[in-house]
């Protein structure tokens, strides 16, 4: 066999092994991080700890229910800061909302409590973020969601926003129930066009 055959003979099989690689990736990855949407359907939005738990979600037994009630509990902020937090404490489970968190959301929230209601479907700049009820939202997961064992990330879009905003939440093993962790999705989004000097 010549050099050039030799050459040509390493090269296939190293294109073989590769292939046979990201064959075998692909295979084991199957059932993990899928783009899994789930969507929730909310006749109103709870305004106390015992609203709340009164929701099928309330169970917790799913990360993409933390996420939903979330939101739907964030709404509360502007008209009941304190039983806002309450709510949260309650998604927070064996923690709970920190001085610090009380900080940001407070900081992230003050004059733009519309943020959290652009998360409904119907809610665009143009309607002043008024979305349609009953309340729907989605909540979505990437590949890299579910990548640590017992945390997750998954995401929420504003009809503000180009791009899913995230939350996290880790899962308690003893009961299976997933409780909120960070709220990320607070940033900025475009101000309703009634707000816009420029629109």
């Amino acid at each position: 066999m010549g050099l050039f055959d030799s050459i040509m003979k390493s090269a296939g099989n190293a294109i073989k092994a590769e292939t046979v690689k990201a064959v075998s990736n692909a295979a084991s990855s199957v059932g993990k991080g899928k783009n899994h949407t789930e969507s929730f359907t909310f006749a109103a939005l709870p305004n106390s700890v015992a609203e709340l738990q009164a929701m099928p979600e309330a169970s917790l037994d799913s990360a993409f229910k933390t996420t939903a009630l979330t939101i739907a509990v964030l709404c509360a902020y502007e008209k009941n800061p304190d039983g806002c937090i309450e709510m949260l404490n309650f998604l927070k489970g064996p923690a709970e909302v920190s001085t610090y968190e009380k900080g940001f959301i407070k900081e992230r929230l003050n004059g733009k409590f519309y943020k959290t209601f652009s998360f409904f479907e119907g809610a665009t700049p143009e309607n002043g973020y008024k979305p349609n009820t009953p309340y729907v939202i989605k909540v979505s997961e990437n590949p890299y969601s579910f990548d640590d064992e017992n945390w997750a990330t998954l995401y929420v879009t504003s009809g503000g926003a180009d791009n899913p905003r995230p939350i996290k939440l880790r899962k308690k093993p003893s009961t299976g129930q997933w409780f909120l962790n960070d709220i990320q999705c607070l940033a900025d989004i475009r101000v309703p066009v009634e707000e816009d000097p420029w629109a």
